[in-house]
């Protein structure tokens, strides 16, 4: 089901992949490059279903409308909030997430918006090559259980450069920002979105 939102924002846009008996609702928004055809994305949903998570794949109204370039980090997070009682509507608790930028927006909003965890995919500790701009309080300030799933070779943030934290961090091995792994690397493809899916089906069930 596609479901379209008036936010402050702009026009923000709902992909449900909804579970037959459901106790949890996953919200993933897409990073500042692209959108919710990430593969990570695709294969929490077909995967999490299957396990009694609803998940709700959010494009911001900046992607919706055609743009090429995401916004300022302030109206991201205004869109966000405004997408929120779409996705608490079932009345399930929400876990709020997002790949890149989406994932600093779940970070940022989740205690305001009473989120009942934060997955963060590809969480962009630090731009590039500037290890020094460090967005890491953004990461421990979530306030709520906290899922990071990072590639072992993110430009964006390494796993051994995340800090000591109250979250737990699944390491895809060889992976880069999107989760792609070379042909030569000693996993597949397919096996490297096993580690994310199988992860975040884990951390889940920890929720209770």
């Amino acid at each position: 089901m596609i479901e379209t939102v008036e936010t402050d924002a702009g026009t923000a846009r709902v992909t449900w992949h909804e579970a037959n008996k459901a106790r949890l609702v996953l919200a993933v928004g897409h990073g500042a490059g692209g959108g919710i055809e990430a593969r990570d994305l695709r294969a929490l949903a077909q995967e999490l279903p299957g396990h009694g998570v609803s998940v709700a794949l959010v494009e911001q109204p900046w992607r919706v409308a055609g743009k090429k370039v995401a916004p300022a980090p302030k109206t991201l997070d205004t869109g966000w909030r405004g997408i929120w009682p779409a996705l608490a509507k079932p009345g399930l608790p929400v876990i709020s997430g997002g790949r890149s930028a989406g994932a600093r927006v779940a970070c940022r909003t989740a205690g305001e918006l009473g989120a009942h965890a934060v997955l963060a995919l590809s969480f962009p500790l630090h731009p590039p090559g500037s290890p020094e701009r460090s967005r890491a309080d953004e990461l421990l300030g979530a306030g709520v259980p906290t899922l990071v799933v990072q590639g072992g070779n993110d430009p964006f943030g390494q796993p051994q450069e995340f800090p000591d934290g109250d979250y737990q961090l699944v390491e895809v091995p060889y992976g880069d920002h999107g989760f792609a792994v070379p042909k030569r690397a000693e996993i597949t493809q397919e096996r490297a979105l096993e580690v994310i899916t199988g992860g975040v089906v884990e951390w889940v069930a920890s929720l209770g």
